[in-house]
């Protein structure tokens, strides 16, 4: 399932460092926590949808991995993104 233009372009936009910016770890973050929460909403109907479960871990291991790199590079940013997001972290 893909995200729709228009709800990645608003997180692109609320999350970048500059006017040119959709590659940084804020923005891949912010892509991929809109798409597991629609492939959350997906799964709560369709529960029986192995694959989509499997792609739904594969963006949390994603999301993980690229929180883990902010932490380590960008503490403060780390904050920030995990505050607006409202994603718990140890």
């Amino acid at each position: 399932m893909t995200l729709p233009k228009e709800s990645k372009d608003q997180a692109i936009k609320d999350f970048q460092r500059d006017t040119s910016d959709t590659g940084s770890p804020e923005v891949q973050i912010a892509i991929l926590t809109r798409r597991i929460e629609q492939l959350t909403g997906h799964l709560r109907t369709h529960k029986k949808d192995e694959h989509s479960r499997h792609g739904l871990l594969g963006l949390v291991s994603k999301r993980r991995r690229h929180l883990t790199y902010l932490n380590r590079h960008a503490p403060d940013s780390y904050n920030a993104v995990t505050e607006r997001l409202g994603i718990r972290r140890r």
